[in-house]
C-alpha cells in the first residue's frame, strides 16, 4: 500500500481574507469603545458580515481579542521598519512612540478580555513585549548611533516608561497627555551638544 499523499494547504480565498480584515478593523473600533463586553453582533454589523462569518474566523471572543491585539503589535513592528529610513532618527522615534499610544488605547478597552485570552499562558504578553522591544530598539539604536540620544537607556526601559505613562492616565484626552509627556521624556534623553 502506497503512502498517503500529503494534504496541500489551500490559500484562503481573497474574499475570506477581506472578510477577516474587515472583522479585525471593526473589532478594534468596537472593542476600544465598548471594552470586553462589546457585542460581537456589533462587530459583525460594523464589518458588514454575518455573525457566522465572524465565528468562522474567530471561534471565541477571546480569539478575536487576541487577533486584534496581535495585529496592532505587528503593525507597530512594521511601522518601526518603515521609520528606519526617516532622515531624523529622533523624529522617527517620537512618531513610533506616538503610534504606540493608539495600541495602548485599543488594549485599555480590551484588558479584561485579554486577561481571559491569555489565562494560563503568557504567550500573548511575551510575544507583544518582544516584538515591541525589538521595534523600539531598532529606532533607539539609530538615534544613539547618530549621536542624538544618550546610550544609557535601553529599549526595554523606554517601552516600560511609555506603558507606565499610558496606564496612569484614565481621564478623557489622556492620549494627548501621554504624547506630550513622552516628548518631554525623549527631550531628557537628547545628547547635549556643546554650545
Amino acid at each position: 500500500m502506497g503512502e498517503a499523499e500529503p494534504k496541500i494547504a489551500r490559500k484562503p480565498r481573497a474574499d475570506a481574507i477581506r472578510n477577516r480584515e474587515r472583522v479585525l478593523d471593526a473589532a478594534k473600533v468596537v472593542f476600544s469603545a465598548g471594552g470586553p463586553d462589546a457585542s460581537l453582533d456589533a462587530v459583525a454589523r460594523r464589518a458588514g458580515v454575518g455573525i457566522g462569518t465572524l465565528y468562522r474566523h474567530f471561534p471565541t471572543r477571546e480569539a478575536l481579542f487576541e487577533a486584534v491585539y496581535r495585529r496592532e503589535v505587528d503593525q507597530l513592528g512594521d511601522f518601526a521598519e518603515e521609520l528606519k529610513g526617516e532622515p531624523d532618527p529622533v523624529k522617527a522615534l517620537r512618531r513610533w512612540l506616538g503610534a504606540n499610544v493608539d495600541l495602548v488605547s485599543t488594549k485599555k478597552g480590551m484588558l479584561a478580555a485579554l486577561a481571559i485570552a491569555s489565562y494560563g499562558s503568557c504567550d500573548l504578553y511575551a510575544y507583544s513585549f518582544e516584538r515591541l522591544t525589538r521595534a523600539i530598539g531598532l529606532l533607539l539604536a539609530r538615534a544613539v548611533e547618530a549621536g542624538e540620544i544618550r546610550d544609557d537607556v535601553s529599549a526595554e526601559d523606554l517601552l516600560r516608561a511609555l506603558v507606565g505613562m499610558c496606564y496612569l492616565h484614565d481621564q478623557v484626552g489622556w492620549q494627548a497627555n501621554v504624547v506630550r509627556l513622552m516628548d518631554v521624556f525623549v527631550d531628557g534623553l537628547l545628547v547635549r551638544k556643546p554650545g
